[in-house]
Order: structure tokens, then C-alpha cells, then sequence
């Protein structure tokens, strides 16, 4: 069985930098592409990035063009999102999400059929 975790969550300051990580187990990191979600207070979950298998190709939202970035380590077995100048709504569960590739559109959850806990990040200002 496939199984996520997140890790690297925590408090931080406006403008400072995060990774979180998320690390995958129960099967072949290779065969899924990887996606962050976020969940801010008393919003609806939302897209942040995505990478293909290999890590080649990445998609962003709106919300993380210029600021964060999407990697993977597929000899780890672990996804990465880093995030720059953070600002107090980037505060947010920031889940990772895997997914088979070609079901369906990578930025709505139906998508994804694995996803972990979650990890808070919270930015104060």
C-alpha cells in the first residue's frame, strides 16, 4: 500500500524560505507523478505544482509561479516543495498527493489517488 508523509512543516517568519518533503513508500515512486496541495483556514483545498515521473515537466498554479518550486528524487523515493519570501497566506496544510499518470486533470484532487497526513506551515507577519 502506498503511503505519504510530509515533513519540514512548521513556524516561520514573512520572507522567510521552507522544503517540505514528502516522503513516499508501498511502491514505485517512478510509476506516479507527484502533486502539492494546500488548505488554507477555512478555505477549500487547492493546487499548488505538480511534476511528471521523471521529473522532467512541472506545472504551476498561480499561487506558486515565481516562488515555489517543485523537485523529486526518484532514487529517495521523496518530493520536494520549496517556497521563497513567504507571506502570511501561504499559511496553509500543505499536503503532497501522487498520482497514475493520465487520470484525469493533475490539478483537481479526483486525480490523485495517494495522499498524506499533511504538514502546517504557518507565516507569521
Amino acid at each position: 500500500q502506498v503511503q505519504l508523509e510530509e515533513s519540514g512543516g512548521g513556524l516561520v517568519q514573512a520572507g522567510d524560505s521552507l522544503r517540505l518533503s514528502c516522503e513516499f513508500s508501498g511502491g514505485a515512486f517512478n510509476d506516479y507523478g507527484m502533486g502539492w496541495f494546500r488548505q488554507g483556514p477555512g478555505k477549500a483545498r487547492e493546487f499548488v505544482g505538480y511534476t511528471n515521473t521523471m521529473g522532467t515537466v512541472t506545472d504551476y498554479s498561480d499561487i506558486a509561479k515565481g516562488r515555489f518550486t517543485i523537485a523529486r528524487d526518484n532514487a529517495k523515493n521523496t518530493f520536494y516543495l520549496a517556497a521563497d519570501s513567504l507571506k502570511p497566506e501561504n499559511t496553509a496544510v500543505y499536503y503532497c498527493a501522487a498520482r497514475t499518470p493520465g487520470n484525469g486533470n493533475l490539478w483537481t484532487e479526483d486525480s490523485y489517488s495517494y495522499w498524506g497526513q499533511g504538514t502546517q506551515v504557518t507565516v507569521s507577519s
